[in-house]
């Protein structure tokens, strides 16, 4: 058949047409799998991770997912560090101090005595007084990406005794974080360490006398306040800075849209525990009847304070760094403390 010219381009047409037709076949790359241990059990985990990773799962649409794991099932909490920096897990959500962190700022981590009143100075001093740049910097030397920090619950006494003066704490051997035992050996406490599952049982038993780990909130969800009668109000700090954190050649390896995702989910889950534990805080002391609430007073609290300040002292007398971020908090404070209500009371 001879071909005219507008025969070609009728076939021309109809093949064009029919490629447009046809369904694009592009490569399916395999999602990224990320393994996350947090610090928490499974209990707490619900308030403090299970929901920001299911969202991100969920949004992530099958391009990456992160299976979560809960305290101790891959390895020991005070091996988290090491065990993400070699890339055995690739991500954490913990604070410094428990996770045996290498850092400059692994002391400030947790509950640095007395440094935090309430839990929204977490957010200001990292967000508006530089410790988010500090914690970059100082995770980037050892191969990890410090993803966020928010905070958790105060750190208050949960016991088999009554606390109302100073004294009551001498001998009393008690479950705690690293820096805050540290502390806290100052007034007669015995530091000690165990993993998380077991402090229940060894409350149960008498191998602990008491637990410094939480506020009143965790206690009656981690289970604590089924094993202990007393809650000494006094806390040694107002919250917890814990973090979430990356390896950095596997944060590195994700596109940049999942990155943003990952800090937009976990930034959910920091605001999640701010009203979660702000809530329970008070209603579990007014509305529920397992712990009894006893007080130490002001006038004799004031030593702890005092000792705290000494004990920031010391910090920053260890390292130019250190210095620094103890400056920071002292500078913080003291502008909290003349503003006056509601930013610091009594």
């Amino acid at each position: 058949m001879t071909q005219t010219r507008r025969n070609f381009l009728k076939t021309g047409a109809l093949a064009g047409a029919a490629t447009l037709a046809a369904p694009a076949v592009h490569a399916q790359s395999a999602p990224i799998k990320w393994r996350m241990q947090t610090y928490a059990g499974p209990a707490l985990a619900e308030e403090v991770v299970n929901k920001c990773v299911a969202q991100f799962n969920e949004i992530a649409k099958g391009q990456m997912e992160i299976e979560l794991f809960y305290a101790d099932q891959l390895v020991p909490t005070g091996e988290l560090f090491r065990a993400m920096q070699k890339g055995t897990i690739d991500a954490v959500q913990s604070d410094d101090d428990s996770m045996a962190s290498p850092t400059e700022v692994t002391v400030f981590g947790g509950y640095f005595p007395l440094g935090l009143r309430y839990s929204l100075d977490v957010p200001a001093l990292f967000n508006h007084w530089g410790l988010d740049e500090i914690w970059k910097e100082e995770y980037a030397k050892v191969g990890v990406k410090h993803i966020s920090a928010g905070s958790w619950d105060p750190c208050n006494f949960a016991t088999h005794k009554p606390i109302t003066k100073l004294d009551d704490l001498q001998g009393l051997r008690i479950f705690t974080f690293p820096t805050a035992g540290r502390f806290l050996s100052r007034f007669g406490v015995i530091p000690v360490t165990l993993p998380w599952e077991d402090a229940e049982v060894a409350l149960q038993t008498g191998e602990l006398d008491g637990i410094a780990w939480s506020g009143i909130t965790e206690d009656y969800t981690s289970g604590w306040a089924n094993v202990t009668e007393y809650f000494l109000t006094n806390n040694i700090s107002g919250a917890w800075i814990g973090h979430f954190f990356a390896n950095m050649d596997r944060w590195n390896e994700v596109p940049d849209h999942l990155k943003t995702l990952m800090e937009v989910c976990f930034n959910s889950s920091h605001y999640h525990r701010q009203h979660w534990y702000w809530n329970g805080e008070a209603n579990l002391r007014v509305n529920k009847d397992k712990l009894k609430s006893t007080t130490i007073p002001d006038s004799e609290w004031a030593k702890v304070e005092d000792e705290a300040h000494k004990f920031w002292d010391e910090i920053a007398a260890e390292s130019p760094l250190k210095a620094k971020v103890v400056d920071i908090f002292k500078k913080y404070n003291a502008t909290m403390v003349k503003a006056g209500t509601p930013y610091r009371c009594g």
